[in-house]
């Protein structure tokens, strides 16, 4: 099984990688890999030569920021919030299977100017060595403007940096994944304001009712919902409410995803047979197998 934790001989590395970098601006998401970057980056290099810098924009989840503010203030590390305006550009809005190229575009060149005006000399972002091979067009935009990726460049696995991350008593090392909102919508299908509100809403209503690691696909005006199957117990038990709440985001019908969470699901359409629609079902068919 591999280690829990990086070598000390790669945390070695990792470090003499930041201090390379003598000076850093983050891109800063409040996710897993995001935190630990910035934390590792203020213990080596001190808090007059990082700064941990979060978009702002109506793609990012409301608690996604949080995350980002409440552990950037319990650990002190300094930190910015910019307005990032990736909504206005057509080709993100399009949502082509390239978008994430042209937020992290905006992004970045946010972060760049951020940077220059702060006399910080590197920007960095929190991508691992279990990103490689993945479809990654943001990861395009990065090298495009000189980010470096040191988790990246040492090897560090997402398993090593959430075994670290727990050992340096960060509260994210074991939080889910949370990706932007326009992950949610299938490409092709128009990024805006109000489809990015109603899976945020929606979203946040299960995760109030104890849902963990959740997905609402957004197939307006069709909800599908992607649950692991170790929450489907807590479906059942709220399938009534689950449907009340989500309908309540905006949506018109609410279906379950009996394959459960999965990455790249966006891509699939709504004729599978493993879909099945909360009411007018008995509840044993939606957490069945």
């Amino acid at each position: 099984m591999p280690s829990l934790i990086p070598s000390a001989e790669r945390r070695a590395r990792l470090r003499a990688v930041l201090r390379e970098c003598d000076s850093v601006v983050v891109g800063y998401s409040g996710g897993v890999d995001s935190v630990f970057l910035a934390k590792l980056c203020l213990d080596e290099l001190g808090s007059d030569r990082v700064l941990a810098v979060t978009g702002r924009s109506a793609s990012i989840a409301s608690w996604s920021k949080q995350s980002a503010r409440e552990v950037a203030g319990r650990f002190n590390i300094p930190w910015l919030e910019v307005d990032t305006e990736e909504l206005s550009d057509p080709r993100y809005a399009a949502n082509p299977s390239n978008r994430c190229y042209f937020c992290k575009t905006e992004l970045w060149d946010r972060l760049r100017a951020v940077a220059r005006e702060r006399g910080l000399r590197t920007v960095l972002d929190g991508s691992n060595a279990d990103d490689v091979g993945d479809h990654r067009p943001g990861a395009v935009a990065a090298r495009e403007h000189g980010v470096r990726s040191p988790l990246l460049e040492t090897g560090i696995t997402k398993r090593e940096i959430r075994g670290w991350s727990r050992e340096m008593g960060l509260p994210t090392w074991d939080q889910p994944a949370s990706p932007c909102l326009a992950s949610r919508l299938p490409y092709g299908v128009a990024v805006t304001p109000r489809r990015l509100r109603e899976v945020e809403a929606a979203e946040e209503a299960l995760r109030e009712m104890g849902f963990r690691e959740v997905r609402v696909r957004h197939h307006d005006p069709v909800a599908r919902i992607e649950l692991p199957a170790a929450e489907r117990s807590l479906l059942l038990d709220r399938e009534a409410s689950v449907r009340e709440a989500v309908r309540a985001a905006g949506f018109s019908r609410v279906v379950v995803d009996l394959h459960g969470y999965r990455r790249g699901a966006l891509n699939e359409g709504l004729a599978s047979p493993e879909l099945v629609q909360l009411g007018g079902v008995p509840s044993g068919v939606a957490g069945s197998n």
